[in-house]
């Protein structure tokens, strides 16, 4: 059944891999990268501000270590726990998988630390800003995570299992967050 498994995954990937160009290249390198999402990361920084006030702290806080845990569990825990091979490392694939400029990534794949932290950071702020009556902000954020992981298929350096254990974990990840914050810090007033 595992072999099965494997095969459709990665037969998935190897469909949605083979689906590039060269303009569409530079743009999920732009979506896969950390530093290009500053100007989102402010916009949220101050949507927590104008929403939590003096509460926004504890906020902040959160989504710090909730980054902080998605990260290391997605590396120390999954990562390194199952030691799966990138697709851009399978010796098997190797040879036909579509990579950009050379970027492989680190030898292991399995959960994918992108669509972990961005699924968590997504979820968590998506449900505070959610409970603030910014409805809309719970579904952009996930359609963000969700474009970022799947960057990582066209990229080359994830399976699309990689990313759904990835955008899971981050979910309950993020799920956890925000029920610790409502119960303890925040259980005397409203999130």
């Amino acid at each position: 059944m595992i072999d099965v498994f494997e095969q459709l995954d990665q037969s998935l990937f190897l469909f949605l891999n083979s689906i590039h160009n060269e303009s569409w290249d530079q743009i999920m390198l732009f979506i896969s990268g950390k530093v290009e999402w500053i100007p989102l990361y402010i916009l949220l920084l101050i949507l927590i501000f104008l929403n939590y006030k003096r509460k926004s702290i504890w906020v902040i806080l959160a989504s710090a270590l909730l980054i902080l845990l998605s990260d290391q569990i997605s590396v120390q825990v999954f990562k390194e726990g199952f030691q799966r091979y990138r697709p851009c490392h399978n010796l098997d694939i190797k040879s036909i998988v579509h990579i950009v400029n050379n970027k492989c990534g680190g030898t292991y794949g399995f959960v994918s630390s992108h669509a972990t932290n961005s699924f968590a950071i997504a979820t968590f702020i998506g449900l505070l800003l959610k409970k603030r009556g910014l409805k809309w902000g719970l579904l952009l954020l996930i359609l963000w995570a969700t474009i970022v992981s799947y960057s990582r298929i066209y990229l080359g350096v994830h399976y699309p299992s990689d990313v759904f254990g990835g955008a899971l974990l981050g979910i309950a990840l993020a799920f956890g967050m925000f029920q610790f914050l409502k119960k303890t810090l925040f259980k005397k007033a409203s999130l």
